[in-house]
């Protein structure tokens, strides 16, 4: 390994930058040149390539989003576009590609990987947290603080004006963020992607509560539960709930901005320094994770394959924490 490529691929998460300024100064560390691919897949396809030093990544480890920008690539879908991109990375002389994302990165990269035997090391960034393989994923400590900070404020205004409020959360298939943000908010309900909703039972839980003289109720809502969403919900909940005035809050992207937290840039530290160790031991196909508190890897394709529960003992708690 004499040159490396590094990109950021799908959705964007903070710590992404930490992780891309970890992969440049361990190469570099290392004695080998790091070449940043520009707009994800599509970079490779269409030869978008920068050399990095050590410099043109100082002062990023704050900032949120990704500095290499990011894109879900049509083209490297396409026989022909992966071809291209093969031929870019020949031209470009690059030895392995280390590649920051989701599920679907790692789908394709696997693809690519088996086509012309390109070496790799995938490092998971997403909010989803939703990964085999790793207990954390880059993004997902800071859009919890994010949400939580958004619902501490909305709960402000629910408890001053006697309101049930529906915030939708982040999560089309996975209920991560909606249950960890519900347990550290308190809310009186969670609705997610992995359990059924039941309207009749959610009244019940929110009937109980004002029973309980909560004057106020706060119910999280994934995006990808099974009941529709947060509006689809509420309005199903308002035809025979009348009790309370009903608001729904959708947070949508403002979860992927802002600054990464303390863990998210110690997070993309750590994964990016395993993966340039990594790919320099000849290793490849496989994700870098975290579990337990250390560095483990795994099998992009078990990755891709297997999914990844819920904390079960979150579930135990979070009815007898709202009564």
């Amino acid at each position: 390994m004499k040159k490396i490529g590094v990109l950021t691929s799908g959705g964007d998460a903070p710590g992404m930058n930490a992780a891309i300024r970890a992969v440049v100064r361990t190469g570099i560390a290392k004695g080998i040149e790091v070449i940043g691919v520009m707009e994800g897949f599509n970079g490779l396809s269409e030869g978008l390539f920068k050399q990095l030093d050590a410099r043109d990544v100082s002062n990023i480890l704050q900032r949120g989003g990704t500095i290499l920008r990011s894109a879900r690539s049509e083209v490297f879908r396409t026989s022909k576009g992966r071809k291209q991109a093969f031929e870019n990375i020949k031209k470009e002389g690059l030895d392995g590609l280390i590649i920051i994302g989701g599920n679907g990165s790692f789908a394709g990269a696997s693809v690519f990987s088996s086509e012309y035997s390109v070496p790799y090391i995938g490092i998971p960034g997403t909010i989803d947290n939703d990964l085999f393989g790793t207990d954390f994923t880059l993004g997902f400590d800071t859009a919890c603080n994010t949400v939580i900070e958004a619902v501490d404020r909305i709960k402000d205004t629910a408890a001053s004006h006697n309101r049930l409020f529906f915030i939708e959360v982040m999560g089309r298939d996975s209920g991560y963020i909606a249950l960890t943000t519900g347990i550290a908010t308190g809310a009186e309900e969670i609705l997610l992607p992995e359990t059924a909703t039941n309207v009749v039972q959610l009244i019940n839980r929110l009937e109980t509560a004002q029973k309980g003289r909560k004057n106020s109720s706060i119910v999280i809502v994934a995006e990808g539960d099974d009941g529709g969403g947060a509006y689809a919900v509420a309005e199903k909940v308002k035809e025979k709930y009348t009790q309370y005035d009903t608001r729904v809050t959708i947070l949508g992207h403002l979860q992927r901005g802002g600054r990464p937290s303390a863990i998210d840039r110690v997070l993309g530290s750590r994964f990016g320094h395993a993966a340039v160790e990594a790919i320099l031991n000849n290793k490849t196909d496989i994700m870098i994770g975290v579990g337990n508190g250390e560095i483990i890897e795994t099998l992009v394709a078990d990755t891709i394959s297997k999914t990844k529960p819920l904390p079960q003992h979150l579930f135990h708690i979070k009815y007898d924490l709202t009564i």
